[in-house]
């Protein structure tokens, strides 16, 4: 669904800050690399459904992030496009979804509440369809990218050459 973060984005705040929650301001992006438990937003959209399973979990510290989509994020998009090896109908074909982002710069792209449970981080994550199709272009781009190797080890990480256990 092509949200209108922002609005959400202030229904969230406006929501917590009349509530018994403690809002904690996080980055957008800070939980990658943790394991969370995402809410399924997709069947369920209604933020204040998560926020009331943490308030019946006995939580009330929220981690709250929103992220803009960035001018810089869609210059380095279109240059990734420039250097990778696609046809000329792929081309247009992503040259096209990059300018559908670029009357979104400066928008939310990406909302983010989260709470703590017995070890596990509860995540629930709201964004846009437009930002879906970024994602997956800049993704389409840099999966035919070659990696960098600048140390000529033939990019396996493991110094280019064949060794032997014997």
């Amino acid at each position: 669904m092509d949200l209108n973060l922002e609005t959400l984005k202030n229904e969230i705040l406006g929501y917590l800050e009349s509530s018994d929650f403690a809002i904690f301001r996080s980055h957008a992006g800070g939980l990658e690399g943790l394991p969370v438990i995402t809410w399924d937003s997709e069947r369920c959209p209604d933020y204040r459904a998560f926020l009331d399973t943490a308030r019946k979990a006995g939580e009330k510290l929220i981690l709250f992030a929103s992220r803009e989509l960035a001018e810089d994020e869609l210059d380095e998009a279109l240059e990734e496009l420039m250097e990778a090896q696609f046809t000329r109908d792929e081309r247009r074909e992503l040259e096209s979804r990059l300018a559908k982002a670029q009357k979104h710069v400066g928008a939310t792209c990406s909302l983010e509440l989260a709470f703590g449970h017995n070890s596990h981080l509860y995540v629930y994550e709201a964004r846009p369809d437009w930002y879906e199709d970024f994602l997956d272009a800049c993704e389409e781009i840099s999966s035919v990218l070659p990696m960098d190797d600048p140390e000529g080890t033939g990019g396996d990480g493991l110094g280019g050459g064949f060794y032997s256990n014997n």
